[in-house]
């Protein structure tokens, strides 16, 4: 292949990075990139493994001297957030990424760039080929479908391997350590809706210019979210017309993305109607624009004059508007004897027409058990008041904070002889696969780091190229440390 990174290191990683760039790889479609990394593994003599649902583990034996020291598991996840802009053509399941380099920042053209987590993929990669590198047994595990559930650590037997020290590569930025990190879940609401053809008026609106960004790191960041934002602007066009309708509505693609868009076709008896709802579009605009502020500049609302061929009965498009209105989201909880982190949050995610069923994603996280079974709580009582089913998917535990870490303090210690800088240590919001593997592997020591990547799981995702050289020497170093 022609590749189109220059002038950075190590070379090697940034010419996986691209290798892996150019396979699909989103949620549930990572055969190819698994096949791969075994063709890999088998180029360089390794041995590897892969199970049903397409999770590889390479094993690299340790380097002379190491033959007694204790193993190592280096581990990320293959898969990517596809989110892409609303202009941008691109099909996620047969094409690869569309790379651009600007001096030192790496991005995709339109659509998000996979450095989270093909930072771990390809930095594991590098490893694995390098040959001048002192290290311990190394058990490079690839996980699958960690953006919708954490899936492949879940499935991964974790018999077949016999190391207590974890390194996982999906956290960062450059110089952080992640030490702990909340538990998740999916929670799907359902309502069927009856619909009835028409020929009446209708307004398409459709939210737009809004940040995004990741449901768990940037969730207090104040930004946005598109389909809370169209519930409240829906909820007051309801109030102004009580016989409005709907007769489309959708925003979101990923529960674990803080929507950026979201668009819904209102419909209304008379010309005189749709004519009021955009002077009160507008004005709601500019209510929204002056709370949001800096935090999401962008913000705007389109709207466009269009004929309805359907609305959705009264009753069904109340309910789901309502729900709307009512949804928790954003920031529940923070400890505030603790630096303020947050402790609880939720992320109404997607909302979508499944045919004539309408569909309510929402993805919970804490790092509190008992908080996060008070929200579940919460979402079902919403639900049965507006007559949604519930469905609850994809839970998984948080990774309690060890306070006994040998490998956090070596981490610590390392970086202090490289750059003279304090290490950070952090507990983040974010769900990671750290807490399956300490479930799964008893006594097991782990830390996450990662290199500097921004608007992960939004298409202005970028890396700063630079981040990967220190990161590099960081791991490097810290795994030629581990001798007994």
């Amino acid at each position: 292949m022609e590749y189109i990174i220059k002038g950075q290191k190590p070379e090697a990683f940034f010419r996986h990075f691209e290798e892996i760039s150019a396979i699909p790889r989103g949620s549930g479609n990572e055969e190819a990139v698994s096949a791969f990394l075994m063709q890999f593994a088998q180029k360089n003599g390794l041995t590897a493994w892969r199970d049903a649902v397409y999770n590889v583990v390479i094993v690299k034996p340790a380097s002379a001297g190491y033959e007694d020291a204790p193993s190592v598991i280096l581990q990320g996840h293959t898969d990517m957030v596809c989110e892409k802009n609303a202009a941008t053509q691109h099909d996620f399941l047969t094409e690869g990424i569309r790379l651009i380099q600007e001096g030192n920042i790496l991005r995709a053209d339109g659509t998000t760039l996979g450095a989270d987590n093909g930072v771990a993929v390809a930095m594991m990669m590098t490893i694995l080929e390098d040959q001048t590198l002192c290290h311990p047994a190394l058990y490079c595990i690839f996980t699958v479908q960690e953006e919708t559930g954490l899936t492949g650590a879940k499935e991964l037997d974790g018999s077949r391997i016999p190391a207590r020290l974890l390194i996982n590569l999906d956290s960062g930025g450059l110089g952080h350590g992640t030490v702990s990190c909340a538990g998740g879940m999916r929670v799907h609401m359902r309502r069927t809706c009856h619909f009835e053809p028409c020929t009446l008026p209708a307004l398409a609106v459709r939210i737009r210019g809004l940040l995004g960004g990741h449901s768990g790191t940037e969730i207090g960041l104040g930004r946005g979210n598109a389909n809370k934002l169209m519930g409240r602007i829906l909820y007051a066009l309801l109030q102004t017309v009580p016989d409005m309708s709907l007769s489309e509505i959708a925003g979101g693609s990923k529960d674990n993305a803080i929507p950026r868009e979201c668009d819904a076709v209102c419909v209304f008896s008379t010309e005189k109607d749709r004519n009021c709802a955009v002077d009160l579009v507008r004005k709601i605009e500019s209510d929204i624009v002056r709370e949001l502020g800096d935090a999401d500049p962008g913000f705007s609302v389109l709207t466009e004059s269009v004929q309805a061929t359907q609305k959705m009965a009264d009753a069904d498009a109340r309910a789901l508007i309502e729900l709307l209105m009512l949804a928790p989201n954003g920031v529940r909880d923070r400890n505030e004897n603790a630096g303020g982190f947050i402790v609880r949050s939720l992320n109404l995610g997607v909302i979508r027409m499944e045919e004539k069923t309408a569909v309510l994603v929402f993805a919970p996280r804490s790092s509190v058990a008992t908080l996060q079974q008070q929200i579940e709580e919460e979402l079902k009582l919403l639900a049965k008041t507006f007559s949604f089913s519930v469905e609850i998917h994809d839970a998984y535990p948080g990774w309690a904070y060890n306070p006994e870490s040998p490998l956090r303090r070596l981490f610590c210690d390392v970086w202090k002889e490289q750059t003279g800088g304090t290490f950070v240590t952090e507990a983040i919001h974010a769900g990671l696969e750290c807490g399956l593997f300490c479930d799964k592997l008893p006594g097991l020591d782990a830390i996450a780091v990662g290199a500097d990547c921004t608007g992960c799981h939004t298409p202005d995702e970028s890396l700063d190229m630079t981040s990967i050289e220190p990161l590099y020497r960081l791991v490097s170093e810290v795994l030629a440390r581990i001798r007994q």
